[in-house]
Order: structure tokens, then C-alpha cells, then sequence
């Protein structure tokens, strides 16, 4: 199974509150091999067309000197889709780096990776060493990943520390059937806001089909059928409904 380990780092912590990517990293694992060169590799800055705050600079170190003359999501935007075609992903906290790049795809007109297969290692791990700390440090530690050159978050770097933690987590780089853990399509993890509007006005709907009709007296709907004529006669009738016997 062709496996793209992948992180993010960002101007924040919500898409939907204006944040956005500063630097994407992943990393192709094959056959439980992590591959080397560039064809394997994607990594790249991003100018998230807006200020860096200082406070999330001190995490990952990227300013916005750093990505002044980065490319936008935009204009990688392709070889980005081009690089995890056919692949499943492997994100630790899945719902956030997808929830970015989900995001950036629609700003910028892309095809969607609802339909890609995801494996979220956070949640394999809280199943795996429940009331544990399961960020990526802890994790590294416990399956005895070199992170001793990590000072400050970095996507490519992350991925690399993921791609050993996943093959830790799964029986080790030796090939068994079986080990790999199941994926979902990336839908499971974020709903975009026209997904969640729509899935939102559904249930609406439903919910008051269930309630049973009000009560009208002959009397209220004779006042009311009176109104709609005194609309549709003053509006030269242009009402908005429509009813034969406005006519």
C-alpha cells in the first residue's frame, strides 16, 4: 500500500476564522519503506497571504520574511493533487491538516480530497495507550524515534518522525498483512461549511416534519386566505406564492 505521511503548519488554529498554511510537508512510504529523493518528497513554504502572529512564529519558526517570496497554495495547489494521487494519508490530528488543506482547495476552485483514504494515527494511538499523551514527542519517545534534532515544528520534519512512529505503531518496517491500520475517506474528518449547511438544513427540515400540524380555527384561516388576496389585489398580482382562487 502506498502510504503519504503529511503535515502542516499554520498561521493558527481555524480555517474558518482566516487562518492558513504557511508550509506542507510529506513523505512516501512504500511496502513499509520510507523512500528517499525527490520524487518521493513534497515539501514546500507557503505565503498565506496574511500576517504570521509572533505567538505561533515562537512554535514552528516560519515568519513572514520566510514565506514573503513563497509560492501560494494556489500556484502548488496541482502538484500537490498530482503528488498524493492513488495514496492513502497518514496525518496525526487528521481533522486539522485536513481541515486546512480542504479549505484552501475550495478557496481556490480545486477538485476536493473528500474521497481520499486517511488513517489518523492520533486516534489509532489514544485506541492503542488510552490515558496516555499521545501527541507525536510522546509517541517518538515511546517507540524510540531519534527527535533530538527537533527544536521547533516543521511539516517535513514532523513527516519523517510520523513516518517511523507509523511503521512503530504497526509492527515495525518488516512487512506482515494485516498491521496497517484502516483508513477512512478524508469526509469522516472535516465537513466543509456548504457540507455542514446542507447536512444542518436537513435535519431541520425533518425535525419539523415530525411536529404535529398547529391547530387552525375556521375563523384564522378565513383572515388569513382575506390577506392574501387584500397582498395580491394591492400588488397587482405580483405576489410571490401562488393560488388559483387569487387569481
Amino acid at each position: 500500500m502506498r502510504l503519504i505521511m503529511l503535515d502542516t503548519e499554520t498561521t493558527g488554529l481555524s480555517p474558518m476564522k482566516g487562518d492558513r498554511m504557511v508550509e506542507i510537508g510529506a513523505i512516501e512510504v512504500l511496502n513499509r519503506k520510507v523512500l528517499s529523493g525527490e520524487q518521493h518528497v513534497f515539501h514546500k513554504y507557503i505565503n498565506p497571504e496574511r500576517d504570521i502572529p509572533a505567538e505561533v512564529v515562537r512554535i514552528h519558526g516560519i515568519d513572514n520574511a520566510k514565506v514573503k517570496n513563497a509560492p501560494t497554495f494556489k500556484a502548488i495547489a496541482q502538484s500537490f493533487l498530482d503528488f498524493i494521487e492513488g495514496a492513502t494519508l497518514v496525518i496525526h490530528n487528521a481533522s486539522f491538516d485536513l481541515g486546512f488543506i480542504m479549505n484552501e482547495l475550495q478557496l481556490h476552485g480545486f477538485d476536493n480530497i473528500q474521497n481520499v483514504q486517511v488513517i489518523d494515527t492520533l486516534a489509532f494511538a489514544r485506541k492503542k495507550h488510552p490515558n496516555q499523551r499521545n501527541n507525536l514527542d510522546a509517541l517518538c519517545d515511546r517507540y524510540d524515534v531519534e527527535r533530538g534534532h527537533r527544536d521547533l515544528h516543521g511539516a517535513l520534519l514532523d513527516s519523517e518522525l510520523l513516518a517511523e512512529v507509523y511503521l512503530g505503531m504497526t509492527g515495525g518496517r518488516q512487512f506482515s498483512l494485516g498491521m496497517d491500520i484502516p483508513s477512512l475517506p478524508a469526509s469522516s474528518f472535516v465537513q466543509l461549511p456548504e457540507q455542514s449547511r446542507g447536512r444542518d438544513e436537513q435535519t431541520e427540515t425533518a425535525n419539523m416534519m415530525k411536529r404535529k400540524p398547529l391547530p387552525i380555527e375556521d375563523h384564522e384561516h378565513e383572515a388569513h386566505f382575506s390577506m392574501m388576496q387584500r397582498i395580491h389585489k394591492e400588488s397587482d398580482g405580483k405576489s410571490i406564492w401562488h393560488h388559483p382562487e387569487l387569481a
